[in-house]
C-alpha cells in the first residue's frame, strides 16, 4: 500500500498547465493553491464529499472561501462543485442513506444547517438559528440533527446599542448548549429543541447506534484554558436525563460508540494534565461501566493524534497520528498492539483542518495527501485493502514549476539526542556550492514540520525561498510532536536551553555538509517559533536577519495577558510569582542588550493567544537601542493570519527581509 499511491497519482493526475508569465514560485502563485480540507466518504464508500478552500482578493474582498465538492469513488469523471456562492460552506456529512450532504454555512446571514442532494440542485435550509453553531451530527436513523450552539444574547445586543456593554470577566460564560432539530426540511416544526439545561460548555457529540442517546464532551466554560477539565457525559434524548460516562481529574475527549453498542471509546490524558499533550485510548464497557486503557500509541496522541472511529465489526479503532515528518493512519485492535494501516512512502496525510474522516459504515477513510513537490488532493482509502484512490482535481491547473528537493536529515544535539528536520535545497542546486540559508522554527512548541506541499499558502513560502536560491532548514527540535511523549516533554522548564542547542546543531550540520553559507543566514518563526527567533538573536550574532512573528518575548507579561494563563505555568512548573527567576532567565527580553540582528516583527492586532504587547515590547526595546527593526501590525488579525491579502503580505515581507540582508545575486 505504501508504494502504490505515487504510481496511481501519476497515472490519474491531470497534466499541469503553465500560467502566462509564470517562471518560478512566488507568494502570488502560492495564493492560487487550493487547500483540501475535510474528506468525507459516503456510507457505502462510493462517494466522497470534500472541501476546497481558496483565496478571494478581488477589489475590496480579502477572504478565504470554502465550498463542498462531490466525487464518485472509482470513476474518472470530473468532481462537481456541490455548493456555490460567496459564503463558505463547511463541515460536510452524509445522510445515513447517502442521498444528502449536510453542511454549515452563513449564506442566510448567520451560521445555519443546510443540506443538498448528491444529484445537485438547490440547498435546503434546515435551521433558522440566530446565534452561533459549533458542531453537529445527524442521527443514525436519519431523523434528527444534534448540534451545539449558543442562542443570541439579546440583552447584550441591547446593551451595546445603549453604550453600556461593559463586561465582568468570568461571569456569564458563552457556553454552547445541546440542541435537536428535525433532519427533514418539511417537518412540521423547524424550531430547535434544547435537549437539557446545564451550566457547562458542550464540545464534540456522538449519537449512539440506536439513536436514543448522545455522548458529549463537557467543559466548565468555553474558555481556551478549560480543555484541561473536560469530562464525558451521556444524555437520553427522549427524557433529557444526563449521566457521567467518565469524569476524572484527567481530560477526556472524542467519545465514539462501537457499532454493536457495547463500548464507548475515547481519549484520556495523563494526570496532571499537561499542555504538551498526551493521551491514551480508553475502552468504556457500557453494560458494566468498566474502563481499561488500550496500549500506548507511538506518539501517545500528540498534536497530530485524532480518534476517527470504529471498524464495522467493532473489532478495532482507527486513528491518525504523526510519526516524525509524516502523518499516517493506524488501527488499534481491542486485543493487541497498534497497527499501521497507511504511512506513505513519501509525503504525508494532510493535517490541515484535521480533515481525515471515517465513513458511517467503518469501511472507508477519506484523506488528503501531499508531498513537498505535489499539491494536496483528496483520496479515498478502502479499509478492505488497496491503495488510496484520488477523487479530486483541486490543484490540477497549477503550473509545472521546479521546487527544490526536500531531504529528511538527522543530526545529534550536544547532549547526544537525535534531532530530525527537513532541508529544502534551492532549485538548480549544485553540489559543492554554498547558498544562503533560512532557518524556520515551528510553533507550539508541540508543533511539528511534516512533508507538506512547499507551494501552499502559509506564513513562509518555502517554494519561493527555494526558487530565489535559498536553502531552507525546518527543524523538529525537542518539544515537537511526532517523536513520542518523552521527546515532547524534553523542554519542560528549558525553553531557550537545549531546544536552542538543537537548532544551532542543525545549522552547523548543514554548514558542515558544504550546503549553507555561514555568513548568509536568516532565522524566523511564528508564536513559539517567534519566541525562539527572539531568543536566538539574543544569544548569537551569526544570523544576518531575523523575523519574529506573533512571538512570545516576555514570559511574565505573556502569562498575565494571554487567553491561556495556565500554559507557561505548565511548562515552567509554577506561576511567575513562584518562579520569578526562571521566567526572567528564559525571557528573550532579558537579553535585549545583546541583540544586534536586523529584526522584522509581525503581529496581529486582535491576537488574544500572544497579545500584541509582546511584539511592542521587543520592537520598542530594539528601536531604543538603535538596532535596525521594523514592526508591521495587521488589524483584525488573531494569532493566525486569516485574511489572504495579509497572508500574501506576510509571505512577501519574509522574502524581502531576507533578501535585503542575504543577497542571492
Amino acid at each position: 500500500m505504501k508504494h502504490a499511491l505515487l504510481a496511481w497519482f501519476l497515472l490519474c493526475l491531470v497534466p499541469a498547465v503553465s500560467l502566462p508569465g509564470t517562471s518560478q514560485w512566488t507568494p502570488e502563485l502560492a495564493m492560487t493553491v487550493r487547500t483540501v480540507g475535510e474528506v468525507v466518504p459516503s456510507p457505502d464508500g462510493q462517494l466522497a464529499a470534500y472541501t476546497q478552500t481558496w483565496a478571494v482578493m478581488a477589489g475590496e474582498k480579502s477572504e478565504m472561501v470554502t465550498q463542498v465538492f462531490l466525487a464518485r469513488f472509482g470513476e474518472r469523471a470530473k468532481p462537481v462543485q456541490l455548493t456555490q456562492g460567496e459564503k463558505s460552506c463547511v463541515s460536510p456529512s452524509f445522510s445515513p442513506d447517502g442521498k444528502w450532504v449536510y453542511f454549515l454555512s452563513e449564506r442566510s446571514g448567520t451560521p445555519n444547517l443546510w443540506r443538498i442532494s448528491v444529484e445537485g440542485g438547490e440547498g435546503q435550509q434546515l435551521t433558522d438559528w440566530k446565534g452561533t453553531i459549533g458542531t453537529y451530527q445527524v442521527s443514525p436513523n436519519g431523523t434528527w440533527i444534534a448540534f451545539t450552539g449558543r442562542e443570541p444574547d439579546q440583552e447584550l445586543e441591547k446593551a451595546r446599542k445603549e453604550k453600556r456593554d461593559f463586561r465582568i470577566l468570568d461571569e456569564n460564560p458563552k457556553n454552547n448548549g445541546l440542541w435537536l432539530v428535525p433532519a427533514e426540511p418539511d417537518s412540521n416544526s423547524r424550531e430547535a429543541k434544547r435537549v437539557f439545561d446545564a451550566p457547562f460548555h458542550i464540545g464534540s457529540v456522538e449519537w449512539s447506534p440506536d439513536s436514543r442517546r448522545i455522548a458529549f464532551e463537557r467543559r466548565p466554560t468555553s474558555d481556551p484554558d478549560s480543555w484541561r477539565f473536560a469530562d464525558l457525559s451521556e444524555v437520553e434524548v427522549e427524557s433529557g436525563k444526563v449521566s457521567d460516562l467518565s469524569a476524572t481529574p484527567a481530560a477526556e475527549s472524542d467519545p465514539r460508540y462501537s457499532p454493536d453498542g457495547r463500548y464507548v471509546a475515547f481519549v484520556r490524558t495523563s494526570h496532571p494534565v499537561h499542555w504538551a499533550g498526551d493521551g491514551r485510548l480508553v475502552l468504556h464497557t457500557r453494560a458494566s461501566g468498566a474502563q481499561h486503557l488500550l496500549p500506548a500509541t507511538a506518539d501517545e496522541f500528540g498534536r497530530g493524534g485524532n480518534l476517527l472511529g470504529w471498524a464495522s465489526d467493532s473489532s478495532r479503532l482507527y486513528f491518525t497520528e504523526t510519526r516524525g515528518t509524516q502523518n499516517g493512519l493506524f488501527a488499534m485492535p481491542l486485543q493487541g498492539n497498534p497497527e499501521t494501516l497507511y504511512l506513505p512512502s513519501q509525503g504525508t496525510v494532510s493535517s490541515y483542518g484535521s480533515g481525515v474522516r471515517l465513513n458511517r459504515g467503518g469501511t472507508h477513510v477519506g484523506l488528503a495527501w501531499e508531498t513537498s513537490n505535489l499539491a494536496p488532493e483528496a483520496y479515498l482509502l478502502p479499509l478492505s485493502g488497496g491503495p488510496p484512490r484520488p477523487v479530486s482535481q483541486a490543484n490540477s491547473a497549477l503550473p509545472d514549476l521546479a521546487i527544490g528537493e526536500t531531504r529528511r536529515i538527522e543530526w545529534k544535539a550536544p547532549d547526544g539526542l537525535g534531532i530530525e528536520g527537513l532541508l529544502t535545497l534551492p532549485t538548480g542546486y549544485r553540489p559543492g556550492e554554498r547558498y544562503p540559508m533560512v532557518l524556520i522554527i515551528h510553533g507550539g512548541p508541540m508543533g511539528v514540520f511534516t512533508e507538506t506541499f512547499l507551494g501552499r499558502p502559509g506564513l513562509y513560502s518555502e517554494a519561493s525561498f527555494s526558487a530565489r536560491g535559498y536553502v531552507v532548514l525546518r527543524a523538529n527540535v525537542r518539544g515537537s510532536s511526532g517523536y513520542g511523549r518523552a521527546f515532547r516533554m524534553a523542554n519542560i522548564s528549558d525553553w531557550g536551553g537545549m531546544d536552542y542547542q538543537d537548532l544551532m546543531a542543525g545549522v552547523d550540520s548543514v554548514i558542515a555538509q558544504g550546503i549553507a553559507a555561514p555568513r548568509k543566514m536568516a532565522v524566523m518563526g511564528w508564536s513559539y517559533g517567534g519566541y525562539m527567533t527572539s531568543w536566538v538573536i539574543g544569544h548569537t550574532d551569526r544570523f544576518q536577519a531575523a523575523a519574529v512573528g506573533a512571538g512570545v518575548t516576555n514570559l511574565w507579561s505573556f502569562t498575565g495577558t494571554a487567553d491561556i494563563p495556565s500554559f507557561l505555568p505548565d511548562y515552567f512548573s509554577g506561576e511567575p510569582w513562584e518562579r520569578f527567576e526562571a521566567y526572567r532567565r528564559h525571557s528573550p527580553m532579558s537579553y535585549v542588550q545583546q541583540m544586534k540582528t536586523p529584526t522584522l516583527i509581525l503581529h496581529g492586532e486582535a491576537d488574544e493567544r500572544v497579545p500584541i504587547s509582546q511584539g511592542y515590547e521587543l520592537y520598542n526595546a530594539l528601536k531604543r537601542r538603535g538596532v535596525e527593526t521594523k514592526m508591521v501590525v495587521y488589524p483584525r488579525t488573531p494569532h493566525g493570519v486569516q485574511e489572504p491579502k495579509f497572508l500574501l503580505d506576510v509571505m512577501q515581507r519574509h522574502l524581502d527581509w531576507a533578501g535585503q540582508y542575504l543577497s542571492t545575486q
